[in-house]
């Protein structure tokens, strides 16, 4: 898969990218099935089949449990150039997510994801919000913390996962990207994508194929009709899917694949001249 530019942020990551959160936590998740946590090397595997498949972007999350420090230790086993996203403001512990944007938190939680990450600069850090996105931005101490860490060089690119369509459209004016909702039955934040796009800032997709829900759509080829959405919009970056299955991998890889050659063959239409 051809890279593409995360915005202005000169990060280039690949139209699909994989979630972590199965990789670490199986309790208080919505997904239609139950799960195991997989083992060290069923993960290693599927990190390298998405290398292999040309994906080069993780998301991560303290809020994913275990994830960040299984990651850590499995990439150091599989050493690559990935793009690692992870997030700050919540934490998952015994069974509970717990919110906390202080600058101390934020600093804190950098400082912890460095450290189980195993690197240096994290390539983007955003803040994991808790449905209050516009106070978060505007009276909390999280960004301005995370844009010194990023002139400190410790973060590369700073934004937010956002939960509603006014906060991602603050998030565009003051961050470098955001994480946004749209699918096939959510697309109240369109217009954050649009936003974005028009200002040059970065766009990562969550809940793009619905989290595993897709089989409810009445679609012939759900998984290609959700793509054929998302990709029609030329700002986003990034697609997160997070599967732990290989052949569900491999699938929507090809899906993808086949959307953005279709993509790219279709002659531009141009806007038709109206005349009195």
């Amino acid at each position: 898969m051809e890279l593409r530019p995360l915005g202005a942020t000169g990060l280039r990551v690949s139209p699909l990218g994989l979630g972590t959160v199965k990789f670490g936590r199986n309790q208080g998740v919505k997904y239609p099935q139950p799960f195991a946590l997989p083992s060290d090397q069923e993960a290693l595997a599927l990190l390298d089949l998405a290398w292999d498949l040309g994906i080069n972007l993780l998301d991560t999350a303290p809020a994913y449990g275990e994830s960040e420090e299984r990651l850590g230790r499995l990439l150091r086993q599989c050493r690559r150039d990935w793009m690692i996203v992870t997030k700050v403001g919540e934490a998952f512990h015994d069974g509970v997510s717990r919110f906390d944007f202080s600058a101390a938190a934020t600093r804190t939680s950098v400082e912890r994801s460095l450290r189980r990450l195993g690197v240096t600069t994290l390539d983007a850090v955003l803040i994991h919000s808790s449905g209050a996105d516009q106070a978060i931005l505007e009276q909390e101490a999280a960004l301005p913390t995370l844009r010194d860490l990023q002139k400190a060089g410790l973060v590369r690119a700073v934004g937010m996962s956002t939960k509603t369509a006014a906060g991602g459209l603050r998030a565009v004016e003051c961050c470098d990207l955001v994480m946004a909702t749209y699918n096939l039955r959510q697309r109240e934040e369109l217009p954050v994508i649009r936003a974005a796009h028009a200002a040059g800032k970065g766009v990562l997709i969550k809940k793009g194929l619905l989290s595993g829900y897709l089989s409810d759509l009445t679609e012939v080829d759900p998984v290609r009709a959700a793509l054929q959405l998302l990709y029609a919009e030329p700002g986003v970056s990034s697609i997160v899917i997070g599967t732990l299955n290989p052949n569900h991998l491999q699938a929507n890889v090809a899906a993808a694949e086949s959307v953005l050659d279709e993509r790219c063959s279709t002659p531009m239409q141009l806007p038709t001249t109206a005349t009195d």
